[in-house]
């Protein structure tokens, strides 16, 4: 059994059902179902989308559960999570979200309506990917020391910048200071000093 929300339809509220269900229109809540969903390139769904399947062309500003897959086609927008076993997403899709593989079926609840019961639940670490072994290389030849340079019997004079003070050879002149703007309270006249 399948249901449409048409192009020109709004629905305000949450959409619950068994069998599939297409959204062409504008759903503005929840919709959990217990088949697929698809919504369409013209659809928009302003809130959490769950299924067993969930095929998005058009947007959603929600996230995105599946118990078996999720697809993201081309001109597709999510901005939201996105769990499912299986993802799919297709070049011109955009998600704006985390995505998560493995064992997204199992939690079907928001993060923000989660538990902290829930939130607590032990983590089944995965293992780390075997690397092949590398050759190993020869140490590197010990640096030779590099000697002091000898001191300079050079003269040199320092000749004082103009209004600045005096300046060492080959320094950088300093940048002036910044200005400072004095902090004036409400009502406080401000007089110019001639």
């Amino acid at each position: 059994m399948s249901s449409v929300i048409g192009k020109s339809a709004v629905v305000r509220g949450k959409v619950r059902g068994d069998g599939d269900l297409e959204v062409q229109g504008h759903v503005e809540g929840e919709i959990t179902v217990s088949g697929d969903v698809t919504v369409e390139a013209g659809g928009l769904v302003g809130a959490a989308v769950n299924g067993r399947r969930i095929v998005v062309r058009g947007a959603v500003r929600g996230d995105l559960v599946a118990s078996e897959a999720i697809e993201l086609g081309n001109g597709a927008r999510v901005v939201g999570d996105v769990r499912a076993p299986r993802i799919a997403i297709t070049e011109g899709a955009l998600v704006r979200g985390h995505v998560q593989t493995q064992g997204a079926g199992a939690s079907s609840t928001p993060r923000a309506a989660a538990t902290p019961r829930a939130a607590a639940a032990p983590v089944k670490a995965t293992p780390a990917p075997v690397r092949a072994a590398t050759p190993a290389r020869a140490p590197a030849p010990a640096a030779r020391p590099v000697p002091a340079p000898a001191p300079s019997t050079r003269k040199v004079e320092a000749k004082p910048a103009a209004g600045r003070g005096s300046v060492l050879a080959g320094a950088r002149p300093a940048a002036p200071p910044p200005m400072v703007v004095p902090v004036l309270k409400k009502g406080t006249k401000v007089t110019k000093k001639r």
